[in-house]
């Protein structure tokens, strides 16, 4: 499966998610490509509404999240 193509297809879906900022592509530890979510904070699965969680996969992709603070934008 083509991870950026599965990204695609489903990034609107994923930024509409509460304190999604971003989604990308990655490679993890076996260099296999994962979907990143780029996430302001990590909040525990417990803690999420059902339809608020991002998944484990999709499309047999593995999705990684990220949290990487917030994002503010910078003067020159």
């Amino acid at each position: 499966m083509d991870a950026g193509s599965v990204r695609r297809r489903h990034e609107s879906q994923l930024l509409s998610l509460p304190d999604v900022i971003g989604v990308g592509i990655g490679r993890d530890d076996a260099g296999a490509e994962v979907i990143d979510v780029y996430v302001q904070r990590a909040v525990p699965r417990r803690d999420l509404d059902l339809g608020a969680t991002i998944p484990d996969a999709l499309e047999g992709v593995p999705v990684r999240v990220v949290p990487i603070g917030e994002v503010t934008a910078q003067g020159n």
